[in-house]
């Protein structure tokens, strides 16, 4: 049986985490990927494979490593000369497969913030279109599902479990994932609620246990 290298497809709803996970997933020394500062961010044009996510064909020229593996990312849409593109997934890991064993991880993130950071940065909500492409890839290859919110709830461990989950090199360990577990974005997003719906039942089940 002919050995592939793995090739790794991270995608999710534009601002769900593409970028946090770039970083995160090519920390291995033995995967290439999108390095990037910790503190940095790129447009997409600087992705590693961006040239093939317009052209798959291109993926043929790609010197591949057996002893290495890939990852490459792009949210849904992504955008170019500030337009939305959508990503041809059909296209990438159908030619993709001809020379990796290719996984596809989807990034989730809670769906109201998703809505507020998609109508500030680019002016309009587009997880439903995301959501309509995804249904595509589940013919093509098979999905998992990877989460924004659980990386920052659990960190290395959460990483560590992925490895498991995703069959690929993660530095789950590695020192700096601390320091990105202490950026969370989501705060901007979320207020404290003074009272909730249902605090008195709570609090009388509380006493009464």
């Amino acid at each position: 049986m002919e050995t592939k290298p793995k090739l790794l497809i991270i995608t999710g709803p534009q601002g769900s985490g593409n970028h946090l996970f770039a970083k995160l997933l090519s920390l291995h020394q033995d995967v290439v990927g999108w390095p990037m500062a910790l503190n940095g961010w790129q447009g997409h044009h600087n992705e590693p494979f961006a040239s093939a996510w317009e052209d798959p064909t291109l993926l043929k020229d790609y010197t591949w490593n057996i002893n290495k593996s890939y990852v490459t990312s792009i949210s849904c849409p992504y955008f170019k000369n500030k337009k939305p593109q959508t990503p041809k997934y059909k296209e990438f890991i159908t030619e993709a497969q001809k020379h990796c064993d290719v996984k596809v991880a989807i990034i989730g993130r809670e769906q109201t913030i998703l809505d507020y950071q998609q109508s500030r940065i680019r002016k309009r909500h587009t997880t439903l279109q995301a959501l309509e492409q995804f249904e595509n890839l589940y013919s093509l290859c098979f999905t998992h599902y990877i989460s924004f919110e659980l990386f920052f709830l659990y960190g290395q461990n959460y990483l560590k479990s992925l490895q498991t989950l995703l069959n690929f090199p993660i530095a789950w360990n590695h020192d700096i994932i601390n320091d990105y577990q202490k950026m969370d974005s989501n705060k901007k997003y979320i207020l404290k609620v003074k009272k909730g719906d249902f605090d008195a039942e709570v609090e009388k089940a509380v006493d009464e246990s």
